[in-house]
């Protein structure tokens, strides 16, 4: 869906726990509500990392004195699993170390540890296996759609994958001959299953499109979710996950 800002914030501003998700999604599709939760949560623990780190000694003392990490997190408002790592790195733990915990609990030193991994791994929807299981999934069913479409319409490309020993920069589809969408002959085409709001666009055109385009020509950006109207580069397309369903040639 194509929203403007202003309805983006308005649901934006919405989403502040996981339960709120489930509480809108009587009015909006609950896979779109979770991509929005999912990019709010990730800026904001990412705005507010240093500043709770500036804080582990005491949370690793509250620790030790028998609060959990769930406990803990929700009390600071911040992910389970982030907050975890930032009293496991305050004890001594390295990161690789924690990241195999985490992974697999059974390798906790004590059942205590063991036990609290296991509950943030579960409340974590995003920071968690799980949560990166969710995002590594959602990515790869937008570029099998995107790749489904290109081989029902008979047209051929190559991958990422393909292009990786290549290029510095690569899309996930280079086609072999332009199409035509909107009166723009387009050679790549890049799937995003993110909304694609004024951060997440300001930062990918720089970071992206742009040297794709330098790279390849004009392309088109396909946001699975949506996306706000934004003033973009010409000679790259944005369109939603419906274009795959409306394109006619």
């Amino acid at each position: 869906m194509i929203l403007t800002p202003a309805e983006y914030q308005r649901i934006y501003d919405q989403l502040n726990s996981l339960s709120d998700v489930k509480r809108l999604s009587d009015k909006y599709p609950k896979d779109f509500l979770f991509v929005i939760y999912t990019q709010r949560t990730v800026r904001e623990a990412t705005r507010n990392f240093y500043k709770i780190k500036h804080k582990s000694r005491k949370l690793l003392r509250r620790w030790r004195n028998g609060e959990s990490f769930h406990h803990i997190s929700r009390s600071i408002h911040y992910p389970p699993v982030l907050t975890a790592m930032i009293i496991m790195r305050e004890s001594g733990m390295s990161k690789k170390r924690f990241r195999s915990y985490i992974n697999n609990p059974d390798l906790a030193h004590t059942d205590r540890l063991k036990n609290e991994l296991i509950e943030i791994a579960d409340k974590d929807y995003i920071y968690s296996p799980k949560g990166y299981d969710i995002q590594r999934k959602r990515g790869q069913m937008g570029e099998r759609r995107i790749g489904q479409w290109l081989d029902d319409q008979g047209i051929t490309y190559r991958t990422e994958e393909d292009l990786r020993q290549e290029f510095p920069k690569t899309p996930d589809f280079l086609l072999d001959d332009p199409m035509t969408v909107r009166g723009t002959d387009i050679i790549w085409i890049e799937s995003k299953a993110s909304f694609g709001d004024q951060f997440e666009l300001s930062r990918q055109m720089e970071k992206q499109f742009k040297p794709y385009k330098d790279l390849f020509g004009n392309g088109m950006v396909i946001y699975i979710y949506g996306f706000i109207p934004f003033p973009i580069t010409e000679g790259i397309l944005l369109e939603t996950g419906k274009f795959l369903e409306e394109y006619k040639g």
